[in-house]
Formats: structure tokens, sequence, C-alpha cells
């Protein structure tokens, strides 16, 4: 079990603490939902379970915390890695060598276990996992789904018992985070695990949960105990459950397949449907685009355009060719075949920074654009590179905008990875693009956040923006676009109205068309209250 007593702790330099945890329980084999705005310290306690924090970060703790009976402070991460494995948010940083099989066995090899003894947990945690087929494969050739299940198993492989995760479904499509939701439901059963796991997309997780934690902005304990009683007092509300709410239904399902036996009995007349039409200019046409990287083909025929004032989103399974497409459309690949025109001329491979003007660009890794000391500067000296003038006021509302006008200050990289998505959005938009694209803009944001991004978008598309973005998300997805297309395998499989798409690609569909599939209800907006 883990108990907390009194718990406080201040990173180094910081002027306030950022967990205060007067008292929490977590008993053995329970799966435990750690949920809370970005920045709440969500990620601080689940790195104080094994000790990461404070013996890699430095900083001040005070109180006490027993993991499975030891002091992770005095035990230190090595000794903890053999209670407690860990995935991290960004998983693919934490992998050290090339091959699938002789990452598994890593840890292993750090805690000198006996190589007949390793080659045996290697064969068995691959066989629990369903990975036996990947264990010579690179781990750069595989998928978000199949990095994250590799992940698992080599945290597992030391045979802990307590299973901590930071946001392990935040870079999934949604069948792979359901997968990974299903196995780890599975391995807590099988091996009796005790699982922590942080996670913003409450519509995923809920219901695989035995028992939810709120922490507050300012990382204190607001609520713990069973999800049916916790939701209810959270702000980051999943459709299905405040749709209950608005519906009086009691206990509150967490899912779709709870709230079934609620809307058994309603009837509704589904609206007309809306007709899915562009008039207006195609700012950038991509005309039958090849890619291939290395000997891998990724992109296949690849015909669409982007049209002035659109909202298209990117749809499609990890390994898709998404990101990929958004590369080759500001110039960083060039195409095997084909060509991508932007404004009827053609776009030349290297010419990115000239493209920079008319189109912004957040890549799905925020880190990739912070290089200042702090975030103001990184705005600054976006507007410096482009020789745009510095309007403090104009930068200020625009922190604003993004919700991090009091890290105006702060070193970018030492924030949240939500917070510092946002910075990376901003660096992005701050120079006035006519066209900006998003690749997984929604990435480490609570629900607060996503919806504030979701309006700031709006707004900006409704000023004139034309906005193309990829995401997981199909709240999101729903909410905002006005075009959907989906790419799998390469290839454009479908686009149109997302209405259409989203009720004949099930993959992709919302809770509430799940709830409602004879009607073209979409999101909570569309039902009639």
């Amino acid at each position: 079990m883990i108990r907390i007593d009194q718990l406080t702790y201040r990173y180094p330099g910081a002027e306030k603490d950022a967990i205060q945890i007067n008292e929490l329980l977590i008993p053995a084999g329970k799966f435990c939902l750690v949920i809370g705005e970005s920045g709440s310290g969500k990620s601080t306690l689940l790195r104080l379970i094994n000790g990461l924090v404070p013996h890699f970060t430095g900083g001040t703790l005070g109180g006490q915390i027993s993991v499975a009976g030891l002091d992770p402070v005095k035990s230190g991460p090595q000794m903890m890695s053999r209670q407690v494995g860990f995935v991290f948010q960004e998983v693919e940083n934490q992998f050290v060598v090339d091959i699938v099989e002789d990452e598994i066995a890593f840890s292993m090899e750090q805690a000198a276990i006996p190589r007949s003894e390793m080659q045996t947990r290697v064969k068995q945690i691959l066989r629990k996992l369903n990975l036996e087929n990947l264990k010579t494969r690179k781990v750069d050739s595989l998928s978000g789904g199949e990095i994250q299940r590799i992940a698992i198993a080599a945290a597992l492989v030391l045979e802990p018992k307590i299973l901590v995760l930071d946001e392990p479904t935040s870079q999934l499509d949604p069948l792979a985070a359901e997968e990974v939701l299903i196995l780890l439901k599975q391995l807590q059963q099988d091996l009796g695990l005790t699982i922590v796991m942080s996670e913003q997309r409450l519509d995923r997780v809920l219901a695989y949960a035995d028992m939810v934690v709120i922490l507050s902005p300012d990382g204190q304990l607001r609520e713990v105990g069973l999800p049916q009683a916790v939701i209810q007092k959270c702000a980051l509300k999943p459709p299905i459950v405040q749709l209950a709410e608005k519906r009086g239904w009691f206990p509150v399902p967490l899912d779709v397949e709870q709230a079934r036996k609620f809307n058994q009995d309603e009837k509704f007349e589904s609206r007309e449907k809306t007709s899915f039409e562009i008039t207006s200019q195609a700012l950038i046409e991509v005309q039958h685009v090849h890619v291939n990287l290395g000997k891998c083909v990724v992109l296949k025929d690849i015909d669409f355009s982007l049209h002035a004032q659109e909202r298209l989103v990117l749809m499609g399974p990890n390994g898709a060719g998404k990101s990929t497409l958004l590369r080759t459309l500001l110039g960083l690949i060039a195409p095997n075949q084909g060509e991508i025109l932007f404004k009827g001329k053609k776009i030349e491979f290297e010419h990115t920074a000239e493209l920079s003007y008319n189109i912004g660009y957040l890549p799905q890794d925020p880190n990739a654009l912070l290089f200042s000391e702090t975030v103001q500067q990184e705005l600054e000296t976006t507007l410096r590179n482009h020789q745009i003038p510095v309007q403090t006021k104009s930068l200020e509302h625009l922190l604003t905008q993004l919700n991090i006008q009091t890290k105006a200050s702060a070193y970018p990289r030492d924030l949240s990875t939500g917070e510092k998505q946002r910075v990376a959005l901003g660096a992005v938009v701050v120079t006035h693009p006519e066209i900006i694209i998003l690749d997984e803009p929604t990435r480490g944001l609570d629900q607060q956040t996503k919806n504030a991004l979701l309006e700031l978008l709006l707004e900006w598309n409704q000023n004139g923006k034309t906005i193309l973005l990829v995401t997981h998300e199909v709240e999101f997805a729903a909410a905002f676009a006005s075009r959907i297309l989906i790419l799998e395998d390469g290839q454009i499989i479908s686009q149109g109205d997302p209405r259409k798409i989203m009720r004949t690609h099930p993959r992709y569909t919302t809770q509430i068309a799940r709830l409602y599939p004879e009607t073209d209800w979409l999101t909570l907006n569309d039902l009639p209250w």
C-alpha cells in the first residue's frame, strides 16, 4: 500500500510547495486514478512514490511517505525500482537501447539478476503482454501503442508490486488507448498489482479506476474516493457524466456501456443531416503525394486541399503517417512523387523559413520550439526572427489567452507538459500566420484548458485563420472540425462532414454518438435539453 502523511514538497528555487497532502491511503491491489489541472502536481506525486523526487530534483521534502513498507527517500530510486515500476509521460525518452528484448532486459542487468533468470523473465513478460512478435524489432520502428506496451513490460520485468504511469494514453489513438487500459486492468486482476495512474482523458479511463484522487491547482488533495462519488465534485467531467447529471441518472454511469441502461426508453428524432460543402479558396493543394522514409512507404497517393478559413482535423491510428504529412506540407520532407501547392505555387523542399511567414506549425513535441530563458522571451525571439516589432501589450494579451500569464518569467522547460504545449503554441501564433498547423495540440492538457483552447481556436478561425490539426481526441475533434480526414496505413480512407465520418468510422466517434447511434448527435450541445 501507499501511505502519505503531512507530505509537502517544494522544487529548488520555487516560491511555494508543488505538493501539499495531509493524508492519503492507496490500498494494495487498487487501480488509483490521479487527476487535476495541468501543473497541479500530478507528475510530482507519482515521482515521489518511487523516489525520483527528490533524488533527481533536489528540493525540500516534509512529512512522510511509505510505499510497500519502504521510505522512498531513504531507499532511493534503485531500491524502489524493485517495488515500483514507472512509465513516464514522454515514454520514448525512457528507452535506453534499440531492440525491444534488450530494452526489457536492461533494468535486470542493472539489478545484477542472473542471465538465465533474465532470459526466463523476458520470455514470460513478452508472452504475458502478447509482445513476442516484437521482441527483435527496433524500438523506433514501433507504433505508439506498441511503445506503451513495451514500456509497461520493461517496468514490470523486475516484478514490482506497484505500477505507476504518467498519462500513458496521451499520445495514443482511441483503439490503442483502449487496448492499453484493458491490459492494465488485466494485469491488476491477474498479478494483484497496485496501479497509480495520472490521466487527462477521463472519457477513456474513468470506468477502469477503483478510486480517484483529485489534486487542486496548488497541489493540495481536494477529493479522494470512489469514482462515482468523486467525479461529481470534479470540474473535469466527461460527456457521459455531464449528461447523467442533466438527466438525473443514478448511480452515475462512467462510460457508454453503463449509460445505456438509462437511455433505453428515450425517443428522439434526429435533425435533418447537414450537407457538406466547401466554397472558399484552396490555400494548400496536395496532389497525389507519395513519401518514402528510407525503405518504408509512409504516404501513398495523398490528394486533398485545405481551404481558406477551414477547420480541418486529421485523424488516424498511431503510425498512419499523420505527422509525416504535416512535415511534408511544410517542406521539411520532400515527396518522392506528386507536389504540394501554396496559393497555386509549388512548395519547395527546405524552403520552410519562407513558408513560416504564412504558416505556423506546432510539432508534437513542444520542446522542439523552446530555447529561451523565459516564456515571454520565447515569444519575443520568434517576433525578432521574423523582424516584427515586439509589442508588450500584445504579448500579455496572448499569454492571457493561453492562460500562462503567470508563467511569463518562468523557464519554459521547467513547466508541466501542458504548460509547455501552450508556450510553444504562443510562439507559433505570435506572428499571426494565415494558416495554423497543430500536431496533437491537446497533449498533456486538462479538460478546462482544452475547452479554453477550443474556444480560442474557434475565435481565431472566426477572425480569418485557417486551421489544420492532428488529434486523437474524438470529443475535441467533434467540437472543432468543419471537416475530418481519416488517414490509415499512409492513405486517405475517408474525408468529409464530421457527422458522417464519425458515424461511418466508429473508431473515431464520441461518447454521445455511441450512446445515441440513431441520431446525428456528436456532442452535448447537439442534444435537446
